[in-house]
């Protein structure tokens, strides 16, 4: 492998944040659409009109987006990895009344605030994506450390999602974002994503 080129992995680490708000704010017009509703109302989606279910204003974002902030502004407050500090921006973030909070995520912000716990015990309703949506801070920090990323992934996961499916989605995206930093192409995150839906079916 190639040797790594630091000021090039900083420029992708900043491209990354920047790609999260833009495909948020792009994809929120057509939440919950099937691909043939959207080609029915938008031909082919490739502008921030806003709307969608939420009647966003072009490229605002969503609760993924605000969530992974919440994530980097506690590590930066911090000064590293401070699991307690990113559930008080959670908890302030939905004090201050987003535009949406996902059910699963308002569940497990409510428990941390009424019974300050960290985690939620497993359940069968916690197999969602939000965990995953707000995974990308995990892996700036984490770098291309495989074990770390599992380890602070799932802890900021357990704070809303307790599931094995949302486990693996999560701990995926982090892994991707990890060989994208690194340089790697399309074709090598695509050979991740099917060892995945192998081990995962």
């Amino acid at each position: 492998m190639r040797p790594v080129d630091l000021a090039d992995v900083r420029s992708r680490a900043r491209a990354a944040f920047l790609g999260l708000a833009l495909g948020d704010a792009l994809g929120a017009t057509v939440e919950f659409l099937t691909a043939a509703e959207i080609r029915v109302t938008h031909g082919v989606h490739a502008e921030l009109v806003g709307g969608g279910w939420l009647h966003l204003r072009p490229g605002r974002v969503t609760d993924d987006t605000e969530m992974a902030l919440c994530i980097a502004r506690a590590v930066d407050a911090a000064g590293g990895w401070d699991l307690r500090g990113i559930a008080d921006g959670f908890a302030r973030w939905m004090r201050a009344g987003p535009v949406d909070v996902g059910s699963t995520c308002r569940k497990g912000i409510r428990r941390w605030m009424l019974e300050g716990t960290l985690a939620g015990p497993p359940h069968e309703g916690d197999g969602g994506n939000g965990a995953a949506m707000r995974v990308l801070p995990v892996a700036l920090l984490t770098a291309a450390d495989r074990a770390l990323l599992e380890r602070l992934a799932l802890e900021q996961a357990r704070i809303t999602h307790h599931h094995p499916l949302s486990d693996a989605g999560t701990l995926h995206v982090g892994e991707l974002v990890h060989l994208a930093l690194l340089g790697h192409g399309k074709a090598r995150l695509r050979r991740a994503s099917d060892a995945l839906v192998a081990r995962v079916p």
